[in-house]
């Protein structure tokens, strides 16, 4: 019985929560006796992350679906490394030209499928033959997949997981001075890419309204993307320039959560969440989308409060009755502490991956 030896591939240029999700399991797969070896960007800030944990790392140019020559890399490290499967964690790329080199080698595949939206007939019926397992991060994901046409017996749910980075929060006080507020400023925040189903444009659709009810309210959306130029119009056009920070994507972030008053995440689509699991176990209640996987993330009532895809007046609702009820506000984010510890543990994310692996090497020592 031969020890389970796993590459991992991971497009994500920044350390986002797919990336971080990589990074929680490569670590928790080590920690059970798994060689495991990721490949990502060459430069980018995941390697820099996965570079720190006890993992082999190698990093070779990615550059998205028409990356053809992405398949002959990935080939040449899998004939290098000889692993016994290949994970593929990624879209843009990966999940295609990867999954051909995996076959040209003859390697079992897993696929890692983290949004909730449809794919054409035509893409599913091609795409999923590649795939022995494919893993999805929520309960919806997994719904997505079977009402597709992908057969359920390749489908296995093995939700996304959080634990807390070890690191010591910034006051509620420090947090206002990093951003120049005032200490008495109520501080909101959406922590996403910055894409145009992440829903921002309807938090500040919302703000006239909300301004009027929290006079003292500021936003600040952490992260980056392809609709920074664009929100940075929105913004300077209604007159929000002093109400609205785009913060950009923050090394620090962790630090910074537990200084919030509350995370707000108007996403139209959504596989699960990271950034909900993440501010639940910091404490941070939230105001969300009731829409694919982020419901089983935000459980309304209990974590924060679930409001319908696009809906400005339902969202400023939620956003202003939670403001004026500290007490309410203070409970769901302790429930959120609870609810990471209970249902959302990195060792059954972990476990439930190796699972998959088990069943499609069962003869592999871990």
């Amino acid at each position: 019985m031969s020890k389970l030896k796993v590459m991992h591939v991971e497009a994500g240029e920044n350390f986002y929560g797919g990336a971080r999700q990589v990074a929680f399991l490569v670590e928790g797969l080590a920690k059970r006796g798994v060689d495991n070896v990721v490949v990502c960007p060459r430069g980018s800030l995941t390697a820099r992350r996965i570079a720190e944990l006890p993992v082999a790392l190698r990093e070779i140019p990615m550059h998205g679906d028409l990356d053809l020559l992405l398949t002959p890399r990935l080939l040449g490290l899998l004939r290098a490394e000889k692993p016994d499967l290949l994970h593929l964690h990624s879209r843009r790329g990966p999940e295609i030209l990867g999954a051909i080199a995996g076959r040209l080698h003859g390697l079992p595949i897993v696929y890692s499928r983290r949004n909730d939206h449809y794919e054409s007939p035509r893409v599913t019926r091609f795409k999923y033959r590649l795939y022995d397992r494919v893993v999805a991060i929520s309960a919806a994901i997994g719904q997505v997949l079977q009402d597709s046409g992908v057969p359920a017996g390749k489908i296995r749910v093995v939700r996304s997981a959080f634990t807390p980075d070890p690191v010591a929060p910034l006051s509620r006080d420090a947090l206002r001075d990093a951003f120049g507020l005032p200490h008495d400023a109520f501080v909101i925040a959406i922590v996403a890419q910055l894409i145009r189903r992440k829903g921002h444009a309807v938090l500040l659709e919302a703000m006239p309204r909300l301004l009027q009810a929290i006079p003292n309210l500021h936003v600040l959306f952490f992260g980056k993307g392809g609709l920074q130029q664009e929100l940075e119009q929105q913004i300077a056009g209604a007159g929000l320039g002093e109400r609205v920070t785009l913060a950009g994507y923050r090394e620090d972030l962790p630090a910074l959560l537990e200084g919030l008053d509350l995370i707000i995440h108007p996403a139209f689509a959504e596989g699960l969440g990271v950034s909900l699991l993440q501010a639940s176990a910091n404490g941070v209640a939230i105001v969300a989308s009731r829409a694919g996987g982020i419901p089983e993330a935000v459980r309304d009532g209990v974590n924060g409060l679930l409001v319908p895809p696009h809906d400005v007046q339902a969202l400023g609702d939620a956003i202003v009755a939670l403001a004026g009820d500290d007490a309410r506000r203070h409970a769901l984010g302790a429930a959120g502490r609870r609810l990471i510890a209970e249902e959302f543990s990195v060792d059954v994310m972990v476990d439930g991956n190796l699972a998959v692996y088990r069943e499609l090497l069962p003869d592999a020592r871990a």
